[in-house]
């Protein structure tokens, strides 16, 4: 409905299996039923007598200035014009908290309208227990003036499974204003990721430049940073190398494993042809 991949559902379901396997790749636990994966197509057509008069309640109860106002959540602004089906794209998410029985909302920033059209769902259902809301930062794009990624401009962020000389030259590239920490891409990337993963921050430097530091929180690091002891050019070398360990152990899966290989040049060759 949101022209994802053309809106080929089977090209969904690959691209679906390519993520799975992203995050075995990271480490989670597949195995056993501690992780269970549902496909929303399956769940709505095995029970679409429960899902299909949830999602008209939701629409008879908003007005359609309130559901345009949930673009965002498919990367629309309100004065974007939407098709019938972008109209009712978020009666359809909005159902699926209640329809998968979600107890919490566990997404973006962008998507937090929709979230929010939930809980006023239960005001007008009366309903006390209402969905808890968790939304997560969003990055920057990695390019200057970038609040968000842009899909359509595959420099603006590094990828799962981009190579190690593709992730230094994207950082090379970023935008990294000196003695600025506001709105720097680059910072952001090391308090949102690389210090919360490895709980420290390493910079590589010649004995003249000031040698090697090792920052063990954020604050310490824009300390150096906004005073200039810190310099962008020692910087991104070593946040290209702190993400490079982070993506290994998915180049290595997607390496080692034939079934993961598979998904991956599959999913490739649908951004060449889109």
């Amino acid at each position: 409905m949101n022209k994802k991949m053309g809106g080929d559902l089977n090209k969904i379901q690959v691209t679906g299996k390519y993520m799975i396997e992203i995050w075995k790749a990271l480490g989670m636990n597949t195995e056993g039923d501690q992780v269970q994966f549902l496909w929303s197509s399956d769940e709505i057509n095995s029970r679409g007598h429960e899902y299909w008069p949830l999602v008209e309640d939701i629409a008879i109860k908003n007005t359609l200035s309130r559901i345009v106002r949930c673009g965002q959540i498919m990367g629309r602004s309100e004065q974007d014009e939407l098709s019938a089906a972008q109209i009712f794209y978020p009666c359809m998410q909005c159902a699926d908290i209640f329809f998968l029985k979600a107890d919490i909302c566990q997404m973006g920033m962008d998507q937090r309208k929709v979230n929010m059209l939930a809980r006023e769902y239960c005001d007008a259902i009366k309903r006390k227990n209402k969905p808890i809301i968790l939304s997560h930062h969003m990055l920057p794009g990695l390019l200057e003036g970038q609040e968000k990624i842009s899909k359509s401009d595959p420099s603006s962020s590094i990828f799962m499974e981009d190579e190690e000389a593709d992730v230094k030259l994207k950082i090379k590239k970023a935008f990294c204003p000196p003695k600025v920490v506001e709105k720097n891409p680059c910072l952001e990337y090391i308090k949102y990721i690389v210090i919360p993963w490895f709980n420290e921050f390493t910079v590589e430097r010649k004995p003249e430049n000031g040698g090697d530091k090792t920052f063990k929180s954020f604050e310490d690091l824009v300390v150096d940073y906004e005073s200039g002891e810190l310099h962008s050019g020692d910087l991104k070398p070593a946040l290209a190398k702190a993400v490079n360990q982070l993506l290994q152990p998915v180049r290595d899966h997607f390496n080692n494993d034939p079934k993961a290989k598979e998904l991956l040049k599959r999913v490739k060759s649908y951004k060449v042809t889109r």
